[in-house]
């Protein structure tokens, strides 16, 4: 009996070094799967709260862990309201990341933690915000707009409005013909565009070429790349998603993508350092890490960093009247381009119209004849999938396939944001969510059934700006 009693007291000793020896490994060096999930907790939490106005815990429960990977249900999150710091922690204890709200300049995800090195970075005021007036949509937040009953009665059907939808606008003609929201967002709620960031970061820097400060031909384009092969690589190249530099968008793991968004306080450090794995123009790989670059290149050339801080609301959301952007930084100071504007679904409408009036508002050209012409365009390295101007001209297989109107283009994103953009009638529709690619809904089926709504086109236009439509362009 005392031989088993020794036995018994030995292995339970074992069992409690072992488990202070993975206690202690979690503390001194988490996984960096854990580092990412608690990197993507304190970041979304954050922006949620400060910029959103939502409950920390309804955004952990429903934005973080409910779709996610099981082990996001371990995390937990703490808010400071009075630092603006947020920390995620896995099981309350491990991999610590962090987050800081910035003002208007939305919230940063600090992997390191160097709150000091992330509030220097933008040591400058913030641009005042545009306030919304009262005028009739898209002037103002006016509700003037007559809803259409068809399209409302097909925003109301969960078939092609999709699961977890929380916001879908439409837009005919220049006015919302229809919108519906999910349970607890409004026209009111800011909402993350994802991917349809990387739209907008292009249409920014399309802003400098009306000013002459860059071109498509540009290249020796990064400090890191002189003297070497990435030197020959034009913004014509990052544009399309044709650089030749190596980067996985693989969101199922720790990959680059992750790494950049939430290990790596310096955004444009990733991809300015990868190699190369084909010449410029000849390969088409999907890279957040191009958006970053983009950032880093326009905000470079507009001329000094206070300037470039101003510059997204002085150049775009001001003119458009996008009074609830929010374009985020890194910890460094760089746009995050790839992935974090946050705006209501009434502005990224704005911003669909704009493009569907080839960059003119109010009869004001912001963006280069042919810019919206190149959005439009698609490559041939992507098999006519992706444009010349970071946006889709056919996500998920060709317009054709859906019945869809050829000149139909795209902005889309991570969980299923998305917006169509279709100048041959007019119309602009605008769809937010939290739905997963999993789930297999496709937003393709919400534009059809719309256009099926839709009066056919010949109408009389009534667009917020006076624009001539032009044919796609190189």
């Amino acid at each position: 009996m005392r031989f088993v009693l020794r036995v018994l007291k030995a292995l339970a000793l074992v069992v409690v070094l072992i488990i202070a020896a993975g206690t202690g490994w979690l503390f001194a060096w988490p996984p960096e799967l854990l580092r990412v999930g608690d990197g993507y907790a304190a970041k979304i939490v954050c922006s949620n709260v400060f910029v959103a106005g939502r409950d920390a815990e309804d955004v952990l429960r429903d934005d973080v862990q409910a779709p996610g990977n099981p082990l996001l249900r371990l995390v937990r999150v703490s808010v400071e309201r009075d630092s603006g710091r947020v920390t995620a922690r896995f099981m309350g204890l491990f991999a610590s990341s962090y987050a800081l709200y910035r003002g208007a300049l939305g919230c940063t995800s600090v992997p390191d933690g160097n709150f000091e090195a992330a509030i220097d970075a933008v040591p400058f005021d913030a641009p005042a915000k545009v306030q919304a007036n009262d005028a009739v949509w898209p002037q103002g937040e006016g509700s003037g707009n007559q809803p259409d009953g068809k399209i409302t009665t097909v925003l109301a059907d969960s078939r092609f409005a999709g699961p977890a939808m929380r916001a879908i606008v439409v837009v005919r003609n220049g006015r919302i013909v229809a919108e519906a929201y999910g349970p607890g967002f409004s026209s009111k709620t800011p909402l993350i565009g994802w991917s349809m960031t990387k739209t907008v970061n292009a249409a920014i820097l399309g802003r400098l070429m009306l000013d002459g400060k860059v071109s498509f031909d540009d290249d020796h384009l990064m400090p890191q790349w002189k003297d070497d092969p990435r030197a020959r690589i034009k913004v014509s190249d990052l544009l399309g998603m044709e650089s030749g530099l190596a980067f996985n968008e693989d969101y199922g793991s720790v990959a680059d993508v992750t790494r950049m968004l939430y290990l790596d306080p310096d955004m444009v450090s990733l991809p300015a350092n990868a190699p190369m794995e084909a010449a410029p123009g000849q390969r088409f790989r999907y890279s957040s890490g191009t958006a970053a670059l983009l950032s880093r290149i326009w905000m470079d050339r507009v001329g000094n960093a206070q300037a470039a801080f101003s510059y997204p609301h002085d150049a775009l959301f001001s003119p458009l009247g996008m009074t609830s952007a929010v374009f985020e930084l890194d910890a460094r100071g760089t746009f995050a381009g790839s992935s974090y504007l946050y705006a209501t679904a009434h502005d990224w409408a704005r911003f669909g119209q704009f493009l569907l009036q080839d960059g003119v508002w109010n009869g004001r050209r912001l963006l280069p004849e042919g810019f919206v012409g190149a959005m439009r365009t698609p490559t041939t390295a992507s098999n006519g999938r992706y444009t010349q101007g970071q946006a889709w001209l056919a996500p998920g297989g060709s317009n054709a396939a859906f019945g869809l109107p050829e000149d139909t283009f795209w902005l889309t994103g991570h969980d299923g944001q998305s917006m169509a953009i279709v100048p041959s009638t007019n119309l602009v529709v605008v769809r937010l969510g939290l739905t997963p690619g999993w789930l297999g809904y496709q937003p393709q089926t919400l534009l059809k059934a719309v256009l099926a709504a839709s009066p056919q086109p010949g109408g009389p236009q009534q667009q917020a700006g006076s624009a001539r439509q032009v044919p796609p362009q190189p």
